[in-house]
């Protein structure tokens, strides 16, 4: 009986110092990326109750909305030739269209990369049949369609002169883990411009979680290591961004 109750004893013991040792061990692996997100329960009809620092992310148009990246008057609203313009693009360079949807930029960009190319990324595989079936309809060949995943954009590193986001970057559902992705694929003298409707403006009649203001963008990229460049307030509506890695072109 003593015998029986001794051993019962010592496998509590083992068993007790089995799991202290298993706690240990996971409490010493990284923090999972999640952590940086919090989901609320209460939460605006325009996003998805996915937080990132202080920042609702607002939900995605879906492939449905195609036609409103075409719309004819588009060029007034945005006036995406200056936007393009304000991109000072050499002839060779890589450039990076993140969330193209229908190519509506990658298009503008193409004509003026005749040794480069532009990699039209998007995560809906229906956004991309659309590039290229305009592909064959403009006879443009220098865009490569890419589809991505909502935490990768699948650029393979050091591969891009350029990244490029047009109201595209508030909509990220893993926001930190695709610009971590992008900073890889930069090229060493590397750029991302992000281009946003203004929050600071509420005169600007774009629902509030697709605006974003200076402070917040800055704020989020230097979490991956972007630092601020300049700012070109010479859209109708929207801040043109510049940012480059840490580091690089700095000083």
């Amino acid at each position: 009986m003593v015998r029986s109750l001794f051993r019962t004893f010592y496998n509590l013991i083992i068993i007790i110092f089995l799991s202290w040792g298993i706690l240990l061990t996971f409490s010493n692996l990284p923090t999972a990326a999640s952590t940086v997100y919090e989901q609320r329960h209460n939460h605006s009809h325009d996003g998805i109750g996915k937080y990132y620092m202080g920042r609702e992310i607002a939900q995605v148009m879906g492939y449905t909305g195609a036609g409103w990246l075409e719309r004819p008057n588009r060029e007034v609203e945005e006036q995406p030739s200056k936007i393009v313009n304000l991109l000072n693009l050499k002839p060779d360079d890589v450039v990076a269209d993140i969330g193209a949807g229908t190519g509506y930029l990658s298009f503008l960009i193409a004509p003026l990369l005749p040794q480069g190319k532009v990699l039209a990324v998007d995560i809906q595989p229906e956004m991309l049949e659309i590039i290229d079936d305009f592909k064959q309809q403009k006879k443009i060949n220098n865009i490569e369609p890419i589809l991505a995943t909502l935490t990768n954009p699948n650029l393979p590193p050091e591969s891009i002169n350029l990244a490029i986001m047009v109201d595209a970057y508030h909509e990220l559902a893993y926001p930190q883990e695709v610009m971590q992705g992008i900073v890889q694929a930069l090229k060493p003298s590397g750029r991302v411009v992000l281009v946003e409707y203004r929050g600071e403006n509420p005169l600007i009649m774009i629902k509030r979680l697709h605006k974003m203001t200076q402070k917040q963008v800055k704020k989020e990229m230097q979490t991956v290591g972007l630092v601020w460049k300049e700012t070109k307030n010479l859209l109708p509506q929207q801040h043109f961004m510049v940012f480059e890695k840490i580091g690089l072109n700095n000083s």
